[in-house]
């Protein structure tokens, strides 16, 4: 890795921290270990199985992996952690992120997972895969445009139901995405510069998503759940059969890239029916 790449991460790392009001270091002692229990715990509440434990997180840090908070003043306000994955010495898994309630907007995300790069990339690693929930459009959004990483798999009830205030026993579906650390995409990103997003085109589609599924969990659950299942009936066998996720819109939802039928070019007409904005809606 050159040093320019690594000494400008750092320095887009730092930004953005300074720009959350956060300090963001690595956690390692025993004291920190609880103090991220408790945040976790105050923001998804005490499911019947724990999303981590004390024991797992000291196990994590003696091994080198990655565990880092973000701190306002004294107070722990989020966090991320994350370990090594195949390909060996070359990707991380990062497993969990979160900021304390309240602080929707400042940045604190940002900065944790920029810092989570920077951390990557000084250690040779050029990809950081996760998961999220593909119902829930704000983090949509945060993953594939303000970061520039890219989804890559569905992967259906990925932890089966989990009982907890985020996840409501609904079925964990997941997206897998790759970011790609040094990718025009993501540099850009990094730099406050998000790519040009796509508008789409007639080897394209739309997947719609709901505008807010953490609010219909809470006051419908019937709905919720038909969410999930359309979400999965449209989405999955896109990805499946060759279609890539290269966007994502608060209002219109996904953007896939449909495979080119063997034969046509580039000039060859669209999918019958579906425009440039079609909507499977």
């Amino acid at each position: 890795m050159e040093a320019s790449s690594l000494g400008v991460a750092a320095e887009h790392a730092a930004r953005w921290a300074a720009k959350a009001g956060v300090a963001i270091r690595e956690l390692r002692d025993l004291d920190e270990a609880h103090a991220v229990i408790d945040l976790l715990v105050g923001i998804w509440g005490r499911p019947e199985n724990p999303l981590i434990t004390v024991e797992f997180l000291r196990a994590l840090t003696m091994a080198g992996n990655y565990v880092a908070g973000a701190y306002d003043g004294d107070r722990l306000v989020g966090v991320c952690i994350g370990f090594h994955a195949e390909p060996a010495a070359r990707t991380l898994h990062s497993h969990i992120a979160g900021v304390a309630p309240g602080l929707a907007g400042r940045g604190v995300g940002t900065a944790l997972k920029l810092h989570q790069r920077a951390w990557a990339l000084a250690r040779g690693i050029g990809t950081i895969e996760w998961t999220f929930d593909p119902l829930v459009g704000r983090n949509a959004y945060f993953n594939i445009v303000k970061l520039g990483a890219l989804p890559v798999a569905y992967l259906p009830n990925f932890y089966g139901a989990m009982h907890d205030a985020v996840n409501g026993g609904d079925d964990t579906d997941r997206l897998l995405v790759h970011w790609e650390l040094l990718s025009p995409r993501v540099l850009a990103a990094c730099a406050g510069a998000p790519y040009e997003r796509p508008a789409g085109g007639p080897w394209s589609r739309r997947v719609a998503a709901p505008a807010d599924i953490e609010a219909l969990r809470a006051g419908d659950t019937a709905a919720a759940v038909a969410w999930r299942r359309r979400l999965r009936g449209e989405l999955e066998p896109l990805m499946a059969s060759g279609g890539r996720v290269v966007d994502f819109d608060l209002t219109l939802g996904y953007l896939v890239e449909l495979p080119l039928p063997e034969g046509d070019g580039p000039e060859g007409d669209g999918p019958e029916g579906d425009g440039p904005q079609g909507d499977t809606s």
